[in-house]
């Protein structure tokens, strides 16, 4: 049951944050960050027992748990682990860990509902990575949205209300979509094989015709690509993003999107394979236009966090391109952009949330010269804008150049279309330095550079990148637990 565990600590830790601040707020943030540690460490021992060494193709998943929960529906209480889950959840509990550091200071008002929110996104984001019931990867799904809705409506800027209500909409009509295709897939499944159920393994071996598979499948398909989010369904992120707290934009950035990704590796291509062959040339297509407007769109923004919001829609468009090559190389590649892009992108919020409580501002064009006054910050913001235009020796190099092999092997014209990303990844990379780092001082007020806690996340999150651009092995080996 450890990974049952692994829910209730994060849910029952949301509840006595909110329950104690009325008492004592400062106990709220060390219970909330004792919870994402105390998971942090037990997710980390399982990865010393099962994940290392070698293994068999028998060996696909390190731990399952099943107990009926509503039997007459045939649903049942079924979560699992296997590499591609103890890589996210892995990143889910590092990049938890540190959006609750990232709000020790800049979290004011009602802080234990804040942690009560943060922990219960972060548990339903758990609960999605490991739930192989349908109904119960839906439900975790729901729970992952409500809170991070009140997370920007409560604590986000002065357009919180607006970037709450589209987060919501876009998300929950998604949501309702795969709702849809997973009731017709449970009643498919029902009338072919005299037995209802909503389990993944059940369910595999469902014979649908082709045209039922098709339809079943779009629904998981828009609600998954709208969380990625694919261009035309990518409208909600920037405006999300841009107003929500630090730790939402870290958390949006590095954890929920990758729920669409997890969603189309996990469930789409196993239950709908020849479907997905079908449509596998405009999912590419459409994840290469993702790079290329997802970059044009982020050099024409002048909101640092929106440039930053606009950067993930380029390189989401890597991981649907990579997933969509079928090529086992390119799969690897996609593990490595979710994880790096995680770290990446997520520490490009950071800098900005930091940027944002000393200027007051996102405007770059109000900014400059911030090297002179903060020398340590615009090293640190050096390396992650190196990282987020991919080059070598850091994470999404590895990740990228991975995504291309594969493709390159699948279609090579989108392969090249795809690689110009990688030229207008510099243009806006470069820009953003330029204007908030490099020329003229803007500022005239004395700004203080990286305090202990700043530098404690900062050099986490550079530590990491570095290591996966060095080592990229161990989530290669975690992947060696093979996908059904």
């Amino acid at each position: 049951m450890i990974l049952v565990w692994l829910i209730v600590v994060l849910l029952s830790g949301g509840m006595l944050c909110w329950l104690i601040a009325r008492w004592n707020p400062m106990a709220a943030k060390w219970i909330a960050l004792f919870a994402v540690l105390a998971d942090l460490a037990i997710l980390m021992n399982i990865w010393l027992q099962y994940g290392r060494g070698t293994h068999t193709s028998t060996d696909t998943w390190m731990i399952q748990y099943q107990t009926a929960w509503i039997p007459s529906f045939g649903i049942s209480f079924h979560v699992a682990i296997d590499g591609l889950s103890m890589i996210l959840l892995l990143l889910t509990f590092f990049l938890g860990t540190l959006a609750v550091l990232c709000s020790w200071k800049e979290i004011h008002n009602r802080t234990g509902f804040y942690y009560f929110n943060l922990l219960w996104t972060l548990a339903g984001i758990s609960g999605v990575f490991v739930a192989l019931d349908l109904f119960l990867f839906y439900f975790f799904w729901e729970v992952m949205l409500v809170p991070m809705y009140l997370l920007i409506l409560i604590w986000g800027d002065k357009n919180r209300r607006y970037a709450a209500y589209k987060f919501f909409i876009f998300t929950q009509a998604g949501g309702l979509l795969m709702l849809l295709s997973i009731l017709s897939l449970y009643f498919t499944h029902g009338a072919k094989n005299g037995t209802y159920s909503y389990d993944y393994f059940s369910l595999l071996n469902t014979q649908l015709e082709p045209a039922t598979a098709k339809w079943i499948m779009i629904g998981f398909m828009i609600a998954f690509v709208i969380k990625l989010p694919m261009v035309p369904f990518h409208s909600w992120l920037p405006d999300a993003h841009s107003e929500a707290p630090t730790a939402g934009s870290l958390i949006l950035a590095g954890l929920l999107l990758k729920t669409g990704a997890y969603g189309i590796i996990r469930f789409v291509l196993p239950l709908f394979h020849q479907a997905a062959v079908d449509i596998a040339w405009w999912a590419m297509l459409f994840g290469v236009i993702g790079i290329i407007y997802g970059a044009m769109m982020a050099f024409a923004q002048t909101d640092i966090k929106r440039l930053i919001a606009y950067t993930s829609v380029s390189h989401m468009g890597f991981v649907l391109t990579g997933i969509f090559a079928f090529r086992e190389i390119a799969m690897q590649g996609v593990v490595m952009q979710i994880v790096t892009h995680g770290i990446s992108t997520g520490a490009l919020f950071v800098l900005a949330g930091m940027i944002k409580e000393r200027l007051h501002t996102r405007d770059i064009e109000k900014m400059g010269g911030l090297w002179t006054s903060m020398p340590a910050m615009g090293g640190v913001a050096m390396l992650f804008t190196m990282a987020s235009l991919g080059l070598p020796v850091l994470g999404n190099f590895i990740a990228e150049f991975l995504i291309l092999l594969g493709t390159f092997q699948a279609n090579v014209l989108l392969t090249v279309l795809a690689s110009t990303g990688l030229v207008f990844s510099a243009l806006y990379s470069l820009r953003m330095m330029q204007k908030v780092f490099l020329g003229p001082t803007t500022s005239g007020d004395k700004l203080t550079d990286i305090t202990a806690r700043e530098l404690i996340i900062l050099a986490t999150l550079s530590i990491a990148i570095v290591l996966l651009g060095l080592y990229p092995q161990t989530v290669m080996d975690l992947l060696s637990y093979r996908l059904h």
